[in-house]
């Protein structure tokens, strides 16, 4: 993803313009009067909002173009909500919008399809947080918020799980000037322990000292997943043979191992 293209959605974004507070109130005031060619210039004008925001967004593997027009609809509805009356710097009101457009979506178009009841209570579920913040001026707990909400803490739970997005296992999780530490390298792999390997290099030896028609049958029935009807077929011989060869052949097998 890469943010030094001067050219994004055919906006070249090295001759944006900065515009004054002053300059900003006046196009403000007469976008809450109805002018649209101010609001059109307040939004070309506010572009490197946009640009700061997207860059929060680079190893998300998702097109620097997408991103900006999604973070450009943030934008627009910043310009057309903003309250003059308010003392808030118009930057401070807008950023947060448009970080909240470009994380909706995110999760929308997360690979992992997640039901749209499900959004709903996560959605709902992190208005209800920020309402509980502001009120407090803390962090809520889950049992608050389940509370506010009326639902149980376990659906809340679920549904704001449901919304986090997958981490690469190349996530590197730790730097020191040296080789990072991966997600991956964090996780357990019970299948790859070493006594599975061992018992793998066993189960090759011993199939190797069987006859080649027995190992045939051991391969089709347990590597390929054939049933013995098929296996029969497939080398010329009745089930009950193929059932017998079979047996005898994972009694060999056994006690070579």
């Amino acid at each position: 993803m890469a943010l030094n293209k001067v050219e994004i959605c055919g906006v070249n974004t090295s001759k944006l313009p900065v515009l004054s507070s002053a300059k900003m109130r006046e196009l403000l005031e007469a976008v809450r009067d109805g002018d649209e060619e101010a609001r059109d210039r307040l939004i070309y004008s506010n572009l490197r909002l946009v640009l700061s925001v997207i860059q929060r967004f680079t190893n998300r593997g998702e097109y620097v173009d997408d991103l900006f027009q999604v973070g450009c609809i943030g934008l627009i509805k910043a310009i057309d909500n903003f309250d003059l009356s308010q003392n808030v710097k118009f930057s401070t009101y807008a950023v947060p919008m448009i970080i909240g457009e470009i994380r909706r979506y995110l999760r929308d178009n997360n690979p992992i399809r997640v039901s749209r009841s499900l959004r709903d209570i996560a959605y709902r579920a992190l208005q209800v947080r920020d309402r509980l913040v502001a009120d407090a001026s803390r962090e809520p707990t889950i049992g608050e918020i389940a509370a506010a909400m009326g639902m149980p803490r376990e659906e809340i739970v679920y549904a704001l799980d449901a919304i986090q997005e997958p981490i690469s296992l190349f996530e590197p999780i730790y730097h020191d000037g040296g080789d990072p530490i991966y997600v991956m390298d964090q996780v357990s792999d019970d299948k790859n322990l070493d006594a599975n390997w061992l018992e793998g290099i066993s189960i090759k030896e011993a199939m190797l000292k069987l006859p080649s028609r027995e190992r045939l049958i051991l391969r089709l029935r347990f590597f390929e997943g054939r049933t013995q009807m098929e296996v029969a077929e497939e080398i010329g011989i009745s089930q009950a043979q193929v059932s017998r060869l079979e047996k005898a052949a994972l009694k060999q097998m056994r006690t070579s191992m």
